[in-house]
């Protein structure tokens, strides 16, 4: 069984520490996400910020230093946006939201129900639901992380191994692991687990695990190679 600490290494000051059981099933984090939040962010100062008046900001958000906010989109808590992270034009954040520090939120992104560690970037025109993004993670412009099966039936997890297992949830999106990344336009079909560094290329539709390291491309689905910066 496939654990969170298979996938990401918190910082050690890292202020969720507690809250995210690294033993867990990555999935497991998503039911998580609403219930720290509700406990957490009654006792967290927001740091000083003017909200510009072209943007929406509605229920419990606290934000931590530092933070950049565009001129107009909407931020629909609960969230939490850590410190020094930029959010850029058009981004839509529906609730359920944790960011680590650094983060990029690009422009007409959208997010829901998700957990980003330190220095994700999401630059541009990407939906981010039911996902946990790893540290250094990286979308390339228009990655979607789908989180619904066109049946509307449970998400399966499909394991390295081979292993499907059931994640008895309706909705779930992507794992990417710490310093993985995924090139423009790709779509991560649900439940995706991308191992630490692993790689998907541009264009394409991703449904599995990818190992750590690993770089898998549209022209040829099945070939997976090292990733030369990393071999």
């Amino acid at each position: 069984m496939i654990k969170a600490h298979d996938l990401f290494t918190p910082a050690e000051d890292w202020l969720f520490a507690d809250d995210f059981d690294l033993e867990l099933p990555p999935w497991q984090w998503l039911d998580l996400i609403s219930v720290v939040l509700q406990e957490r962010l009654k006792s967290m100062p927001s740091a000083p910020v003017e909200i510009p008046p072209g943007l929406s900001v509605s229920g419990a958000v606290v934000f931590g230093e530092g933070v950049s906010l565009p001129p107009f989109g909407s931020i629909t808590g609960p969230a939490y946006i850590g410190a020094g992270c930029e959010l850029r034009p058009g981004v839509y954040i529906r609730g359920n939201l944790i960011t680590g520090r650094n983060c990029v939120l690009g422009n007409s992104c959208e997010f829901k129900n998700a957990l980003l560690m330190d220095d994700v970037q999401v630059p541009h025109f990407s939906y981010v639901g039911d996902s946990v993004l790893g540290n250094h993670a990286h979308l390339g412009a228009g990655v979607i992380c789908s989180n619904l099966r066109l049946d509307q039936t449970p998400v399966i997890v499909k394991l390295l191994n081979g292993e499907r297992i059931s994640t008895e949830r309706r909705k779930v999106g992507a794992f990417i692991g710490d310093r993985a990344e995924v090139g423009c336009n790709a779509v991560l079909n649900p439940g995706v687990i991308l191992h630490p560094g692993a790689v998907v290329g541009p264009c394409m539709p991703f449904t599995g695990s990818l190992e750590s390291n690993q770089l898998v491309l549209c022209k040829s689905p099945q070939q997976r190679i090292l990733r030369p910066d990393l071999g």
